[in-house]
């Protein structure tokens, strides 16, 4: 994975403070492109698991249609309501579904951890409470771009600083 980022390395996220960042956050806004070369952004709860970004997919959705098609894809995970406590990243990638789709819980070792960490999540279970409707992405970025608005000095455009 590579971080990429020419402006604003003085705000860039640290690599533990992005990890931290991601595995807190509960919604992510994926960026897809259809056939027609139309873009699409919906919002999806996700895991991260310090490598990858995995994304727990509606099969039936216009956003796996499109991943399934064209995989490249960008996320944009954000926080913040004042200006100057604004932070977030965007990854980028190819998407690459894992297990089966619809995903109903047959053995898969690459989801162990993902499926752990999500259940743990957004369900505050140990194991992930399967509906046949979803499936799994996984994006490993090729780019990481990040933001920490907290980290910026003097004056700022919301007065404080």
């Amino acid at each position: 994975m590579a971080v990429t980022q020419r402006r604003g390395r003085r705000i860039m996220m640290t690599r533990d403070e992005l990890d931290t960042f991601l595995a807190e956050q509960r919604v992510c806004r994926v960026a897809t492109v259809g056939a027609d070369g139309r873009p699409h952004v919906s919002p999806l709860w996700f895991g991260w698991d310090g490598t990858a970004l995995w994304l727990y997919s509606l099969t039936r959705s216009r956003r796996w249609a499109h991943a399934s098609r064209e995989p490249r894809i960008a996320v944009v995970v954000d926080d913040g309501h004042e200006y100057g406590e604004l932070r977030g990243a965007e990854l980028s990638g190819e998407a690459v579904a894992v297990g089966e789709a619809p995903r109903s819980g047959a053995p898969c070792p690459e989801l162990d951890t993902p499926e752990r960490l999500f259940a743990a999540k957004y369900f505050g279970l140990d194991a992930m409470p399967y509906d046949g409707r979803h499936a799994w992405l996984r994006l490993i970025p090729d780019t990481i771009a990040s933001w920490d608005f907290r980290k910026l000095p003097g004056d700022r455009p919301d007065g404080g600083g």
